[in-house]
């Protein structure tokens, strides 16, 4: 909806376009339709005018309405959804949900529906609900400082920790820097000249260690959590990609709190300044309410059916919401970092069937991280920053159209089919041929920007009419043969088998799966994983 410069300094600019001004995220995840999103999107406004008149009208500083407005949603009109049981949806600029909704409303004399999503009647609601909470503190109105406890009460925010982050490094914070937000068309739309302020307001003072498996966070334990069951299916196999719908700091705070019964590995700051570490990743977060459907994923990794998907995901919050129309570069930088740090250590790839929206694995009741999240920009950053791949994977699936062809690809001759008919597939399909004497194999492709030693798997669907000894052959750079892998495809389906260990070099590599076996039977190309 609008673009930010941050302390007016032309260097940082965060760009934040409408859907409806031609601009969508990278491969959209399906959302359900929203009569409050679509209208919200088709609502380009000006705004400092309607912050000074809710602020003249109940004599709250202008100032201190659009730095809560920037901290809760920079500045978008936001359609709220449930991401935590418990926790209302928030709506509008000003982020209001549940009962502080409707009090607002009634305070300022407005129906809760435009308090919800109407843009002025949303600030009024939230001018009106702050000076209420002014009045009720005796704070002294005239001193910009004193606000800072009607601000932590308006958060929310129960912990006092979190209360200080939100009041001290975010909405003060946000003061002290400035804001210009302008439209598309160049217009300004809302801004804060930066002021010299420090909260009045307790800071909370700790050594905070940093995340025991991400030195890039900071630990902030949460009780929420419990083992993971042992064997297979409690190996961490997925990371799943959520938006809080809230604040940061509301978002790490609501998390580690012990009634709210949820929790997550990970909470990225919106600005990618700062990260929490909530849950050890060997351990079980509570993060998705959903048993695993591969239906959902691409009718990837089927076997897992009926488990809790829990079990075998490590979960990352983004303080944010499912309906916004982008996100901050920085979020998006940081996230990444993290994310090609749990691939490596955990060894998941990073393709679309094992980063995964929330949505995707619940799609009954969740969207996030909504249809902007860029997935594309993300996944090709975190690979960037694995040096090409998830702990340096490179997956290769049967479908080009599932992978990056500037890293992998599959190559066929007209006499291979398509299928899907055999279940356990990777991604969505596969292709087979009949066994004879004849030099046409299924080549996947890879590019390596090093030489090396490099582990190669690949995945089937195994049946009773495969080749039992269906020939892989490992190929270099130079053409070089470098070993050849005989695999019965009749079992061991449906999961990564080791071909073996080669020494590739720098270029493009590939391993072939030959059809010059024995006769009458069938082999399988679905995906190879070289890591």
């Amino acid at each position: 909806m609008y673009r930010f410069v941050r302390s007016f300094s032309a260097i940082s600019v965060l760009a934040l376009v409408l859907s409806a001004c031609g601009v969508q995220g990278e491969e959209p995840a399906p959302v359900g339709n929203d009569s409050e999103l679509a209208q919200a999107e088709r609502t380009p406004f000006p705004l400092d005018a309607l912050f000074a008149e809710a602020a003249q009208e109940f004599d709250v500083p202008a100032d201190l309405l659009k730095a809560i407005a920037y901290v809760e949603t920079r500045f978008e009109m936001i359609a709220g959804h449930e991401e935590h049981e418990g926790l209302a949806p928030a709506h509008g600029l000003m982020a209001l949900r549940g009962e502080a909704l409707e009090r607002g409303a009634a305070l300022a004399d407005v129906p809760v529906d435009t308090a919800r999503s109407d843009a002025l009647g949303n600030i009024l609601a939230a001018a009106a609900l702050l000076s209420d909470y002014a009045d009720e503190l005796g704070l002294d109105r005239a001193d910009l400082a004193a606000w800072a406890p009607a601000v932590a009460r308006m958060s929310g925010i129960e912990s006092l920790e979190a209360q200080s982050h939100y009041v001290h490094e975010e909405v003060y914070a946000t003061l002290r820097q400035g804001v210009v937000a302008v439209t598309p068309e160049g217009d300004v739309a809302a801004s804060i000249d930066p002021i010299k302020v420090e909260a009045d307001f307790e800071r909370w003072v700790s050594d905070k260690a940093a995340g025991p498996d991400y030195s890039g966070s900071i630990w902030r334990p949460s009780p929420n959590y419990n083992s993971r069951p042992s064997g297979s299916i409690g190996d961490p196999a997925m990371v799943v990609i959520h938006t809080c719908e809230g604040s940061y700091s509301s978002c790490w705070s609501w998390l580690t709190n012990s009634a709210s019964g949820v929790s997550a590995h990970y909470v990225v700051k919106e600005n990618g300044s700062e990260i929490s570490q909530l849950v050890r990743e060997y351990q079980r977060a509570w993060h998705i309410g959903a048993t695993y459907q591969c239906s959902n994923n691409n009718n990837v990794d089927c076997w897992r059916n009926g488990y809790s998907s829990n079990h075998f995901t490590i979960g990352i919050e983004h303080g944010g919401y499912a309906s916004q129309s982008s996100f901050p570069s920085g979020q998006i930088d940081a996230s990444a970092r993290l994310l090609c740090d749990i691939a490596s250590d955990n060894d998941i790839p990073l393709d679309r069937y094992h980063v995964v929206a929330h949505g995707t694995l619940q799609p009954y009741n969740r969207t996030d991280p909504g249809p902007n999240w860029p997935w594309t920009t993300y996944l090709n950053l975190a690979a960037s920053y694995c040096g090409g791949g998830g702990g340096g994977t490179i997956i290769v699936d049967s479908n080009n159209n599932n992978n990056d062809t500037s890293q992998g690809y599959i190559e066929v001759s007209g006499n291979w089919n398509s299928s899907a008919n055999v279940a356990g597939y990777y991604g969505t399909g596969y292709w087979w041929a009949s066994t004879e004497s004849i030099s046409d194999g299924a080549s996947f492709w890879f590019y390596l920007e090093a030489y090396g030693n490099r582990t190669v798997e690949a995945w089937w669907p195994a049946a009773s009419d495969r080749s039992s000894r269906a020939p892989f052959i490992a190929y270099d750079a130079a053409g070089t043969k470098l070993g050849t892998s005989y695999q019965d495809q009749r079992t061991n389906g449906q999961r990564w088998v080791t071909l073996g260990t080669y020494r590739f070099k720098r270029g493009w590599n590939r391993v072939m799966l030959s059809r010059w076996t024995g006769t009458g039977a069938v082999v399988v190309a679905d995906a190879v994983r070289v890591r």
